[in-house]
């Protein structure tokens, strides 16, 4: 048994991940209960302080997205089912008439909904690929430091005289290992993703990567905002023949991007963001970067909430209140 927010989900854990947790859902097989929390992690490290609703907001824009992405890609695959929680979520610990065990079993159940709906999502099972799938389409963070070195990012050579968060020519994809809580993400070349997950697989993932952020980019710039790279996730289906690339994960937050204002947005600086920089900005000037126990000060994680919501308010169009969408 394992908890959220203090209140017992009894499902059986199926993995634990550094920002969410994943269940398994008795009598469905083939899916899984994916729960985000309110941790935070930078720099590969989850920081002790929890940055409130964040996992309500993430959840929230991950289900945005899915519907727009399909309606111009109808080919993407995701696995994405329902927002709603899974009855065995809400099954009663014991079953008693009497009507203090009844008054408590709702209690409890009223806890469930509270600490769980809103931040879960009902999923497919899948085999999940072991990279990571980034875009970028912006020269910044790791991508700048190896292109002023190197005038490549990721052994894609650039021309020399870009300058700080300008625009690539193209997007690019770059991606990198996946590691386990704990470790730390390698970027890697395409042909080294490719040895890891097999050719086929990789080109459809880069295809699709590209697809989606350009789409995104598109729909967000016409809301205010430069996604500069984002990050993505693909599991594979192999009931299918040939076997099919399925979305996962969440999609396009700013856990997963770099947002920026486009009103703000100018070549030859560092921006600033929507998303977690201000964060990473922070842990680097204090020297806590990379650092494990770390207790971010509460205008900063204020600071961070508020930069989720303008991203929401945004690119959804609608305000965020804390856990709950205006309607």
């Amino acid at each position: 048994m394992t908890t959220l927010d203090g209140i017992d989900l009894p499902l059986e854990l199926f993995a634990e991940g550094k920002v969410r947790n994943i269940y398994t859902i008795p009598d469905a097989e083939d899916r899984l209960l994916f729960v985000a929390s309110d941790r935070v992690s930078c720099f590969d490290v989850v920081l002790n302080t929890p940055i409130p609703h964040k996992g309500h907001l993430l959840t929230a824009l991950t289900a945005f997205w899915l519907p727009l992405l399909q309606f111009s890609l109808p080919e993407l695959q995701t696995h994405f089912i329902s927002l709603e929680l899974p009855p065995a979520a809400l099954k009663p610990r014991i079953e008693s008439e009497s009507d203090a065990d009844r008054a408590e079993e709702a209690k409890r159940r009223r806890g469930i909904e509270k600490a769980y709906a809103g931040r879960s999502m009902v999923v497919r099972k899948l085999e999940m690929l072991k990279i990571e799938s980034i875009v970028r389409g912006y020269l910044t963070g790791s991508a700048w430091t190896e292109y002023q070195t190197t005038h490549t990012i990721h052994s894609h050579p650039l021309p020399p005289g870009l300058l700080e968060a300008q625009k690539l020519p193209t997007p690019l994809w770059t991606p990198s290992t996946k590691a386990p809580p704990g470790s730390k993400d390698e970027n890697i070349t395409p042909s080294a993703a490719a040895s890891i997950i097999g050719h086929d697989l990789a080109a459809q993932v880069e295809t699709l990567s590209l697809s989606i952020y350009e789409l995104a980019a598109a729909h967000a710039l016409s809301k205010g905002i430069i996604i500069a790279d984002t990050k993505l996730e693909f599991g594979v289906d192999r009931s299918t023949d040939p076997p099919t690339v399925v979305l996962a994960d969440e999609v396009l937050t700013p856990d997963s991007s770099r947002f920026w204002r486009s009103e703000e947005y100018e070549v030859g600086r560092a921006q600033r963001s929507l998303d977690k920089q201000g964060l990473r900005d922070w842990l680097a000037r204090e020297g806590l970067k990379g650092k494990e126990g770390v207790d971010v000060p509460t205008e900063v994680v204020e600071g961070t909430m508020r930069g989720y919501e303008e991203a929401f308010e945004r690119l959804v169009g609608r305000t965020f209140e804390g856990g709950r969408e205006d309607a």
